[in-house]
């Protein structure tokens, strides 16, 4: 019987892997860090951050597959807050690896098209989707953050897999969609900016691949995102289109919308890798909102 921890289960995208681990693979045993904690003496939450309470807790359960859902997502936050979001984003996935390796453990660890600078890549003259392959250059702290996750989880862990995604929504939480559908009803009128180019990803797509990947040694990273591009003006745009609701959706710039934290301008993910392993099943994005809206929210 397969054992797996998942941290930040309370989250859009362990919310997700919750779900498909109880439903779709009620053959596996499913840890999670709040919802079963098998040393009872212990009161406190898992900490990814307590180098000396994973290990300890790791050690003890001896894991079959760690997923590290766990993050500090607060883009303009990271700014201030940075030491905080470098002791969750960077060293809690260094403390995870080493005790994943420790017990032999495969360690799947959720990262951010954020570490990429926003330039793309130029081809024959037309900006293209990032690969796996291309050289990461975050513009924020959230960002360098996440990357210096990925690093440690290189270093120190040899069975790994790093999963890259982007403009993530979901049933939990709160999310884009969530926030323009109840901005559109209350207001009736929108601007949303229209020069930051992303890949919209359903969380419930994405925690599908990510437990295909699980159970097989295609071990490397990965971009895994909903399939075409998007600015948040256009994503907006089929947000409201999708929920039929009466609301005028404007673009405006980057510049008239300033946040303290830089938004790299063109984040798209190519999901290459998923296409040369276990296969690319992610919907394009304009279905899999469109599905959300009308079945998950039920609108």
């Amino acid at each position: 019987m397969k054992r797996i921890i998942l941290t930040g289960y309370t989250g859009q995208l362990g919310h997700e892997i919750t779900k498909r681990l109880e439903c779709d693979y009620n053959n596996y045993f499913l840890e999670t860090s709040e919802k079963i904690i098998l040393d009872k003496s212990r009161s406190k939450e898992f900490d990814i951050t307590d180098k000396n309470f994973v290990l300890e807790y790791i050690n003890a359960i001896k894991p079959d597959v760690i997923i590290n859902c766990a993050a500090y997502t607060n883009v303009d936050q990271a700014e201030e807050n940075y030491e905080e979001a470098f002791r969750v984003n960077s060293l809690g996935p260094r403390n995870l690896a080493i005790a994943a390796e420790f017990v032999g453990a495969k360690l799947i660890h959720i990262s951010t098209d954020y570490v990429f600078d926003g330039k793309g890549v130029i081809v024959n003259g037309e900006k293209m989707p990032y690969r796996e392959y291309d050289v990461p250059g975050p513009i924020n702290v959230y960002g360098k953050t996440k990357l210096l996750g990925e690093n440690y989880v290189r270093e120190f862990c040899s069975r790994y897999f790093i999963i890259r995604t982007s403009w993530l929504y979901g049933e939990n939480g709160s999310n884009f969609v969530k926030t323009i559908l109840r901005l559109a009803k209350e207001k009736g009128k929108l601007q949303v900016v229209n020069d930051q180019i992303g890949n919209p990803t359903n969380a419930e797509d994405l925690a599908g691949h990510i437990l295909k990947l699980a159970f097989t040694d295609e071990y490397g990273i990965y971009h895994c995102t909903g399939n075409g591009i998007a600015s948040w003006y256009d994503f907006a745009c089929k947000i409201v289109e999708y929920a039929g609701i009466g609301c005028i959706v404007e673009p405006v710039t980057s510049e008239q919308y300033a946040r303290k934290a830089k938004r790299p301008s063109y984040s798209c993910l190519d999901n290459m890798m998923l296409r040369s392993t276990i296969g690319d099943n992610m919907r394009y994005w304009e279905e899999a909102l469109k599905d959300f809206i009308k079945n998950t929210l039920k609108l």
